[in-house]
């Protein structure tokens, strides 16, 4: 199938090839080619039609406490009356490392920042959270807080002008392992309409051939050593969100940086295939020239956001939010 030039980017509707910017859609949905430019056309509207950038944002909400230790969100309103739709932010960092607000050191794959500005321009109420880390806080703590922090903002998003019944979660690498496994899930209080993973650990036992054993981040939250056991490898599959896909999961958008040599893109190329072949909604949008960082992802081609907007704008819109 051609491809077309569409910005800074070309789109084409593939079935796991990937172009400068290449979304996937469900093969059995005939308008697929027709949402692909649809997403990219209405998130650059969003983009040109807010010159000036204006929230507020209130930091360190404690959202919960775990063992004495407060949990903390940062949360962004940006300007108007709502509802507008909810986006709960996960950063990654390993599991080791990692902040809601970004980092302070240049180049950091873990900072989350280059989502802020244009999820502020879509009109979303953004909560960024913190979870406790390894080796101080061994698994499934990262995950239970995750839990948490979802209740918390469903409870509490119409204050800071948030619909409860449009929430999309966004997780970077560990992050996105973070809430893959929760999309996994069936429990109504945690149930979300949407879920978009950048560069997700989604198979743990991929990184063990990669790794050649545990790496150090799997070490550190399991508290097992780099060496494989049998033990280690009954936990690995546990946490696997590829081991764990069921029917009935809200929509998934998978992002993946074409050379990303820390978690390899045939993660998320098989999680989709797994996703779509119990008849769940998994696209993936690969980033060419791209790797794991998203700073790395400013670089090589800022418009996946652009598409990110636009598929997120479709998988929430009213009619979809009740799946």
């Amino acid at each position: 199938m051609g491809s077309k030039r569409f910005n800074r980017a070309r789109y084409a509707a593939t079935t796991g090839k990937s172009c400068r910017l290449a979304c996937t859609t469900k093969a059995r949905d005939p308008r697929g080619m027709h949402d692909i430019f649809r997403w990219a056309i209405s998130g650059v509207a969003w983009v040109a039609g807010f010159s000036a950038l204006r929230s507020e944002v209130r930091r360190d909400l404690e959202y919960g406490q775990a063992g004495g230790e407060r949990l903390l969100l940062d949360v962004s309103v940006p300007e108007g009356t709502g509802p507008f739709p909810v986006a709960i932010l996960v950063h990654g960092g390993g599991w080791r490392r990692g902040d809601k607000g970004g980092s302070d050191k240049p180049g950091d794959g873990a900072d989350i920042t280059p989502w802020f500005r244009p999820l502020t321009q879509a009109k979303y109420v953004w909560f960024s959270i913190n979870y406790r880390l390894a080796p101080q806080h061994r698994w499934p703590a990262c995950f239970e807080d995750l839990q948490t922090a979802v209740r918390w903002v469903k409870a509490h998003a119409g204050e800071h002008q948030g619909d409860p019944g449009r929430i999309v979660l966004l997780g970077h690498s560990a992050g996105g392992h973070l809430v893959t496994m929760l999309a996994t899930q069936s429990k109504e209080d945690t149930r979300v309409q949407a879920v978009a993973a950048f560069a997700p650990v989604t198979d743990h036992e991929y990184k063990l051939v990669q790794n050649g054993g545990l790496g150090q981040g799997l070490q550190d939250l399991l508290g097992r050593p780099k060496e494989i056991n049998p033990e280690s490898l009954h936990a690995l599959r546990a946490i696997s969100p590829i081991n764990r896909v069921r029917p009935g999961m809200p929509p998934i958008l998978l992002l993946h940086g074409e050379t990303d040599k820390t978690v390899a893109i045939q993660q998320s190329v098989n999680f989709q295939k797994r996703v779509r072949a119990v008849g769940g909604t998994c696209d993936l949008i690969t980033v060419k020239g791209a790797g794991h960082g998203l700073l790395e992802w400013e670089k090589a081609d800022p418009a996946y956001k652009t598409a990110m907007l636009g598929w997120l704008e479709r998988a929430l819109k009213p009619t979809a939010a009740g799946r």
